[in-house]
C-alpha cells in the first residue's frame, strides 16, 4: 500500500471494450468474435504514448489477463497490473498484482511508479469496467459497437452515458 497524503497526481483513466448488440464481451473466458482490425485498434490505443519515457498502466482482471493470448505479452509501452482476491503471486508477464481497483489507482498517481505513468487503461472484465467507469478520473471511454449479436455470458456494465459525449470514429 503506498500512502498518498502529501501528494496525489491524478492520471486520466480510460476504459477500452468492444461489446456486441446485446452489451456482451465475452463468452467462458474468451471474445466470442475474432475481429482482427478491431483487436489490432484496441492494441494501437493501449500502447500510445505522447512523450518518450512514458509509459501506460494496464489494469487487467485476472481472467481477461489470463484469457489474453501470451505471446502478446509483454505490450510495449505497458506496466501491467493485475487485479485478483486470490492470487498471491504476480502472474507471469505482469508486473503488479493489486487486490483491488483502487490500490492499482494510487500505484500510478503515487506509488513508486507514478512518475512513469501517462495513462491508466482498464482493459476488462465487467467488474472491472465496473470501478473505473464510476471512478472520477475516468474521462473517455473507447467501446467499439460490434455490430452482430454474440451469445455471452460476460456484459459490459450499465453506465451514465450522459457523462461521455459520443464521438464517430
Amino acid at each position: 500500500m503506498f500512502s498518498c497524503k502529501d501528494r496525489v497526481v491524478s492520471k486520466p483513466i480510460r476504459v477500452i471494450a468492444a461489446a456486441c448488440s446485446n452489451m456482451g464481451i465475452g463468452k467462458a473466458g474468451q471474445m466470442p468474435w475474432n475481429l482482427p482490425k478491431e483487436f489490432q485498434f484496441f492494441l494501437d490505443t493501449i500502447r500510445a504514448v505522447s512523450r518518450p519515457g512514458k509509459k501506460n498502466l494496464m489494469i487487467w482482471g485476472r481472467s481477461t489477463w489470463f484469457s489474453f493470448p501470451e505471446n502478446l505479452h509483454p505490450i510495449t509501452n505497458g506496466i501491467h497490473v493485475v487485479l485478483s482476491h486470490t492470487l498471491s503471486a504476480v502472474p507471469e508477464h505482469a508486473h503488479h498484482l493489486c487486490h483491488d481497483f483502487d490500490s492499482a489507482v494510487q500505484l500510478a498517481s503515487c506509488g513508486p511508479i507514478s512518475e512513469q505513468v501517462e495513462t491508466i487503461w482498464v482493459n476488462g472484465g465487467a467488474e472491472v469496467y465496473r470501478e473505473a467507469l464510476g471512478h472520477p478520473w475516468c474521462d473517455l471511454v473507447y467501446l467499439t459497437d460490434i455490430r452482430a449479436e454474440f451469445h455471452c455470458d460476460t456484459f459490459f456494465p450499465l453506465f451514465d452515458r450522459s457523462v461521455y459525449r459520443l464521438q464517430e470514429r
